[in-house]
């Protein structure tokens, strides 16, 4: 592990202690110590810059909210992670506040303390820190020029991340997301070119040439007996198209796709504020026989009210309950509840992020049936993507 500067801000001794006795064991690098905001203020001051804050939030004097904020303004603090026990609502507000300071937040500690927790975190800031100085992180983003050659030669492709059942993965159906196949810097994920797109309203291009290419491949798939749902994300912009639902019903019949082998995936922030054609959209897709998924549940801030409202049938939940289930007693609640709810209103569930064994197991007992995650397939090109069809799938491919 490389050479770390970390801050413990912390009033109560006997955690402070215990959190710096830890960090000497499995860090290399200077270990400070503060009791209250200011003080640790002052040190940060004193010094070129800190890694790490690991931060209890209620302390006399300057709490740590105030000390975190002082702190971005330096600039000398990079990544924080929270040690206190305040209720899950009011921690969720203060990683979001965190987030917006321009800060790196890698995860909460908790108390008691945990050393194996700690371990993971400074882990998370290592990996972190690498991709930041990775080649890719320090390319500059595309220009608009660059990005509408991609689109006129055809680079923008489809990868697929396999849907399959929790208990025994095996294979129901693939959500399409987008890649760019860069000839120069190889390919990129969404981050390097969604945002120029949708600035200058090419992601109806994008959506059109992925959609196409999915339907291709699905239509492909089906002759090998290998009848699977593929789910494509819908921009809110697209959605709120007039012709939408039109040029969807086109290209399913000329690619000869049944609609019901086909769903949309919404986010949930997408819905807050649906126009009127955008809900007309919705209500149409489903009519068609269209499947629709809210995106990343849990994650928004619709209420269950505007689920009930919205023609959705599936509900797919946002990774990051899962991968804090094991040290979040209310995340692993979040999750048990998601499941009842989509069982009781007759949703399917789609639990994203799975990423080891002990999850897949956990989520199991608790309900759970379908999953998507690194512990089952990465997303991946077409000719790999068929491969696994043909190695995961439940039935056997003709020949």
């Amino acid at each position: 592990m490389q050479h770390l500067n970390v801050l413990v801000v912390e009033d109560e001794p006997l955690q402070r202690l215990v959190t710096l006795t830890a960090l000497r064991k499995v860090i290399p690098g200077q270990i400070h110590e503060a009791s209250s905001g200011s003080q640790a203020l002052a040190l940060l001051e004193s010094c070129e810059a800190m890694d790490i804050a690991i931060c209890d939030l209620k302390m006399p004097g300057m709490d740590g909210l105030a000390f975190l904020r002082l702190a971005s303004h330096s600039g000398k603090l990079r990544s924080v992670i929270l040690c206190s026990q305040i209720d899950l609502a009011l921690r969720n507000t203060a990683v979001a506040m965190i987030k917006r300071l321009g800060l790196d937040f890698l995860g909460s500690l908790g108390k008691p303390f945990n050393l194996e927790r700690l371990t993971t975190l400074l882990n998370r800031y290592q990996s972190l820190r690498h991709d930041l100085a990775s080649p890719l992180k320090r390319i500059a983003l595309p220009s608009l020029s660059d990005v509408v050659r991609g689109l006129d030669n055809g680079e923008f492709e489809p990868y697929y991340q396999p849907k399959v059942t929790l208990d025994t993965a095996i294979l129901q159906g693939a959500e399409t997301l987008a890649r760019w196949n860069h000839p120069q810097l190889g390919v990129l994920p969404p981050s390097h070119f969604l945002n120029i797109m949708e600035e200058h309203n090419l992601l109806d291009r994008l959506f059109w040439q992925l959609f196409d290419q999915g339907l291709a491949l699905r239509r492909k798939l089906a002759r090998k007996n290998l009848a699977l749902n593929f789910s494509f994300n819908l921009h809110p912009s697209q959605l709120s198209s007039p012709t939408l639902t039109e040029s969807v019903t086109s290209l399913l019949t000329l690619c000869q796709v049944p609609s019901s082998c086909i769903t949309f995936e919404i986010s949930e922030t997408c819905v807050m504020e649906a126009s009127a054609y955008s809900l007309e959209n919705l209500v149409r897709l489903r009519l068609m026989g269209c499947g629709l998924a809210m995106d990343d549940f849990g994650a928004g801030f619709a209420s269950l009210q505007r689920l009930c409202e919205l023609p959705v049938n599936q509900i797919k939940l946002d990774g990051n309950f899962v991968r804090k289930m094991n040290h979040h007693p209310a995340s692993h609640a979040i999750i048990r509840h998601t499941l009842a709810l989509g069982s009781s209103l007759g949703m399917k569930v789609i639990i994203e992020g799975v990423e080891t064994h002990e999850q897949q197991e956990q989520l199991v007992k608790l309900g759970g049936s379908l999953a998507q995650g690194f512990l089952f397939a990465r997303p991946m090109p077409e000719s790999h993507f068929i491969a696994y069809c043909n190695k995961h799938s439940n039935t056997p491919p003709t020949t």
